[in-house]
């Protein structure tokens, strides 16, 4: 399946949302119940409140989730219309996601958790991977069980993993909640440089603490 160079957003809001278009939530929102654009090559920070969805946009751009009305279309195609080995494809060369749970396996260590997905695609090197833990300031975390580390820790980990692929879209929800100003930047220099690497767009969402990126749109969720 061919990359991704647009996703556009058709008037969606979260079915939980329904009977709520008039309620402040939707109404001051820039996203639900909008027509946006996001193209291949954009720095987008998606801010948030709590409570308003910012973890439901990132799965119904992801796929796993499709409790929505409206449409979204990746290149003009409505994404529900794909099947499971096109999301499968998609998930693998075109969409990369760090989600907030982080989703790492807490009894693996922390290289075992990056490994195991760079397997998956053959797409960093050893020497490269061995270089963003340095980078991230984790090199000497590298053999410890992923549940033994700090959520900050954690997080670094599961950045190094989403980036094991190739992308057209970097999915990032709350990437740096547990991180102080000096990850923070240490994290953004990593991602700015591979997305630019591959022309990829990066798609954040905050609640707060943002990923410290020169952004070209800014939206309130």
């Amino acid at each position: 399946m061919k990359g991704i160079g647009t996703i556009a957003l058709r008037e969606v809001l979260p079915s939980v949302f329904a009977g709520m278009e008039q309620e402040t939530t939707v109404v001051q929102s820039q996203v639900w119940l909008r027509n946006l654009e996001l193209t291949r090559g954009c720095r987008v920070l998606v801010s948030a409140e709590s409570g308003t969805g910012k973890s439901s946009l990132v799965s119904f751009l992801y796929g796993r989730r499709s409790d929505y009305m409206g449409a979204i279309h990746f290149d003009g195609r409505d994404v529900r219309s794909f099947y499971v080995g096109e999301w499968c494809s998609l998930r693998t060369f075109s969409l990369a996601l760090l989600p907030q749970e982080l989703s790492l396996f807490p009894e693996l260590t922390a290289m075992e958790n990056v490994v195991i997905k760079n397997r998956l695609t053959s797409h960093r090197s050893a020497s490269w991977i061995a270089g963003a833990f340095e980078a991230l300031g984790i090199a000497d975390k590298a053999h410890v069980a992923a549940g033994r580390m700090s959520v900050g820790q954690q997080q670094r980990v599961a950045i190094i993993r989403a980036l094991c692929q190739p992308f057209d879209f970097l999915l990032l929800d709350e990437p740096v909640s547990h991180l102080d100003s000096r990850n923070n930047s240490v994290v953004a220099e990593l991602v700015e440089r591979e997305a630019t690497a591959c022309g990829a767009g990066v798609i954040v969402t905050s609640v707060g603490n943002h990923l410290d990126m020169d952004y070209n749109q800014i939206i309130k969720l």
